[in-house]
């Protein structure tokens, strides 16, 4: 994906939802009046509504490019599982974190309107007033894309605080209301200010900048998501809770914050200044100046196993300022290398585990071969037929003062044995 890819769009109906298309794409198929009922003195519990009840019309909005459209769900259909039968997410269900691709989010639009003396009563919108309605959140929709947060290369999307206050407006503008009559009336669109209790965890960072972790300058982007889903069991999560735990800080309650990822990758741009922070295994394995930069630094048949930290950080400052001739700040390359000589530091532990079992098997069979070794010279030294110590020993492979001696061992015990009586 390209930046241009990523870039805010203009708030738009879809082709195929406007008047002019002939709503080719809005196939609405609201149930029919006699479906649609609430019987409140009704013993039983699913005889209380109309097989109709659960048809739901609904507003989708692509906050990657602000198109908009419009339709509805299969009254026909079990209403256990409606989302699956959305185009996207309701908002209420997503959180003020990222936003899952593809970035769509849907507005359940409500049908009930109840007053004493008409009871319950649903109303249900054609293709003309829902393009309407379409129309009538344009402005508000476009103040989404355009604030919403971008991250990354792939531009995915993260709440900020102004895209949440306008998806209030949205909300707002797409909820109707009914007079006593029974006419439709939708409110009038509206552009709120954020409120203050909606901060951007980027204004807490520049406000509390004796907070902020250095490693932020140069982490990897795995990092940085880490950091940003802290999430506690009480108290505040994210960047300004991780922040604020580590720093035995406390948050006064109240506010809600947005745009956690966007800050960090904000402030490692920012640390990084006109170059692209870079994935550095990426970097060093799969560009050609990586490993042309790798091969210099690293000295033919060299390992990184025998290397101490000392010379790890030089190594490290080599590729920094390899890659910085090439417009790129390497993030995770500390880590890396730590990564690789651990790796080899583990090869090595298991070519010594490999060893020992060796020497262990060796000297077992070492072990056996000398008892039988010396089982045979015991024999033949017992055999008394002449040969002198030399000659033996040259057939054990053994030092003549060793079989000697042994000679003298078995003398020594024929001689003080006691004779075997009757």
């Amino acid at each position: 994906m390209t930046a241009a890819d990523s870039a805010p769009g203009t708030a738009r109906v879809l082709t195929g939802y406007r008047p002019e298309d002939g709503f080719m794409a809005a196939e609405l198929d609201p149930p029919p009046a006699e479906y649609v009922w609430h019987d409140e003195n009704a013993e039983q519990q699913d005889q209380r509504y109309g097989p109709g009840v659960g048809y739901q019309q609904w507003l989708a909005v692509d906050a990657r490019d602000g198109a908009v459209w419009f339709g509805d769900t299969d009254w026909r259909a079990p209403q256990e599982s409606p989302g699956s039968r959305l185009p996207g997410i309701p908002r209420r269900a997503l959180g003020d974190g990222t936003i899952p691709h593809p970035g769509i989010m849907v507005q359940l639009l409500g049908h009930l309107s109840h007053d004493e003396q008409r009871g319950c009563t649903w109303r249900f919108f054609d293709a003309e007033e829902l393009h309407a309605l379409a129309v009538r959140v344009l402005p508000a929709v476009q103040r989404l894309v355009d604030t919403i947060h971008r991250i990354g290369p792939e531009g995915e999307l993260e709440w900020s605080a102004e895209a949440a206050t306008a998806w209030d407006d949205i909300e707002q503008a797409a909820t109707p209301a009914f007079d006593p009559s029974g006419e439709l009336r939708w409110p009038r669109p509206r552009t709120t200010p954020v409120p203050a209790w909606r901060v951007e965890v980027g204004a807490f960072l520049a406000a509390n900048p004796g907070l902020c972790d250095p490693s932020w300058d140069l982490a990897t982007d795995a990092e940085l998501d880490t950091y940003a889903d802290y999430s506690p069991p009480n108290g505040y999560g994210g960047v300004p809770g991780r922040i604020c735990r580590d720093a035995d800080q406390q948050i006064e309650d109240g506010f809600t914050f947005y745009g956690h990822r966007a800050a960090l990758y904000a402030y490692r741009a920012r640390a990084c200044g006109d170059r692209t922070p870079t994935d550095a295994r990426l970097w060093l394995e799969t560009t050609e100046a990586g490993r042309d930069t790798w091969k210099a630094a690293k000295p033919l048949g060299a390992t990184l196993a025998d290397v101490p930290d000392c010379v790890l950080v030089s190594l490290a400052d080599t590729f920094q300022n390899a890659a910085h001739e090439h417009g790129v700040a390497l993030t995770g390359l500390t880590a890396h290398l730590r990564r690789l000589r651990g790796a080899e530091r583990s090869a090595v532990d298991r070519q010594l585990v490999h060893e020992g079992e060796e020497v262990e098997r060796l000297e077992t069979m070492l072990k056996d071969f000398r008892a039988a070794r010396n089982r045979t010279v015991t024999r033949i030294l017992a055999w008394s037929d002449g040969r002198g110590d030399a000659e033996i020993a040259r057939l054990a492979s053994l030092p003549d003062a060793y079989v000697s001696d042994w000679r003298a061992r078995l003398t020594d015990e024929q001689t003080t044995t006691p004779p075997d009586r009757d």
